[in-house]
């Protein structure tokens, strides 16, 4: 008899699985996918660790999870400073200085404050910023709106700016100082060796099953389930379908090519490039292997955003007023599952990015056990 099965081996199931097993529990792990890791699966392709699903870059100021993730992974010091390309214009991110400084020919804070200042009051947003266009052109202004935000944006999610919701682009870094760190977090990098090679040594002693579904699993084993899927898939889709964006990779490898964009991540900001944005792997660790040589290969990603159809892999759970309250009814059906938990983003249809998503994992593993030591 096991006392948890954990379903899903990315970074939720990963952590809960690492700390039930720390405190005695017996815990099977499973996974539909052929590999551990979740989302945060990097494959190594002529010597580079490649994002499968898109760039991953670590970053927290939760001391406690940074410690806890460099238990296993030794981190380098990658800063992640995107470059935005917008026609034949070229810009950094976050908006800073020299974002300002490209598009207005203006150098000092003043210069770059004064005309966001001034686009501001003509976007004359009356009250609370109601969908995320009116949220931007509060921050930033028309300009920067419309050549860095609006088409780029629209790609993502597949509607226009007025019909997301505000809070999508509410904690958009702007920053008057010269400074290409799109994080202010006072950690980050990527694990040394990929994100797969971190997740291993967190599943170390634990029974791991991939290419196992749910469905084939017999619950009779288990004391009690931790389910990190999507939770309308758990339900049978009895409610209905949860809206879900879904992103599709076309990977290349580019022999005897050392350096082809010049940057780990480009974004494509107009509507006439069909991706969102091109990652170049091998710069989110310096472009050398793991003995430190120069690799004289490349792999690059271009990233296409789309709507989830049954079949695809869920990413961005699409948090408008429809859909939080339609999960509203979905949440009212897990609490009455005595022996299930839900959680992950998939589980609770919520955004986490890494740490936060490790954060809720050891909070969520905290009340598990407390709960057990109760009964």
């Amino acid at each position: 008899m096991y006392d948890f099965l954990i379903v899903g081996a990315g970074l939720t199931g990963t952590v809960l699985a690492r700390e039930l097993t720390d405190a005695g529990k017996k815990c099977l792990v499973i996974d539909r996918r052929d590999h551990i890791a979740g989302n945060c699966y990097t494959q190594n392709i002529s010597g580079i660790n490649v994002h499968k699903y898109g760039a991953h870059i670590f970053h927290t100021d939760d001391e406690q999870v940074w410690n806890y993730v460099g238990r296993f992974a030794k981190f380098n010091n990658y800063i992640n400073s995107p470059i935005a390309i917008f026609h034949d214009e070229i810009y950094n991110l976050p908006f800073n200085m020299n974002t300002f400084a490209k598009m207005w020919n203006v150098a000092t804070p003043a210069q770059a404050r004064e005309i966001i200042e001034k686009q501001k009051a003509e976007a004359a947003i009356d009250g609370e910023p109601k969908n995320l266009e009116e949220q931007a052109l509060s921050l930033v202004g028309k300009d920067i709106f419309e050549k860095l935000i609006k088409e780029y944006t629209e790609k993502q999610w597949g509607r226009d700016c007025k019909e997301l919701p505000a809070d999508i682009i509410k904690r958009l870094p702007v920053r008057y100082t010269y400074d290409n760190n799109y994080f202010n977090h006072r950690f980050q990098g990527i694990p040394e060796g990929g994100y797969t090679a971190m997740v291993e040594k967190m599943l170390d002693g634990i029974e791991v099953k991939t290419g196992v579904s749910f469905s084939q699993v017999d619950l009779s084993g288990f004391k009690h389930v931790i389910y990190t899927g999507p939770v309308d898939e758990y339900f049978d889709f009895r409610l209905g379908q949860l809206e879900w964006r879904s992103v599709r990779f076309e990977t290349e490898l580019l022999e005897g090519e050392p350096n082809w964009q010049g940057n780990a991540v480009v974004n494509y900001t107009s509507h006439d490039v069909p991706y969102t944005r091109i990652i170049e792997h091998k710069h989110f660790e310096f472009g050398k292997d793991s003995n430190g040589n120069e690799l004289p290969d490349t792999v690059i990603s271009r990233e296409y955003s789309a709507a989830w159809k049954p079949g695809d892999e869920p990413y961005y759970p699409v948090n408008d007023e429809k859909n939080n309250a339609f999960y509203a009814e979905y949440a009212k059906l897990a609490e009455s599952e005595e022996k299930v938990t839900f959680a992950g983003r998939l589980g609770t249809y919520k955004y986490y990015d890494m740490a936060p998503c490790i954060r809720a994992a050891l909070d969520l593993a905290e009340k598990l056990l407390q709960k057990q030591e109760q009964k």
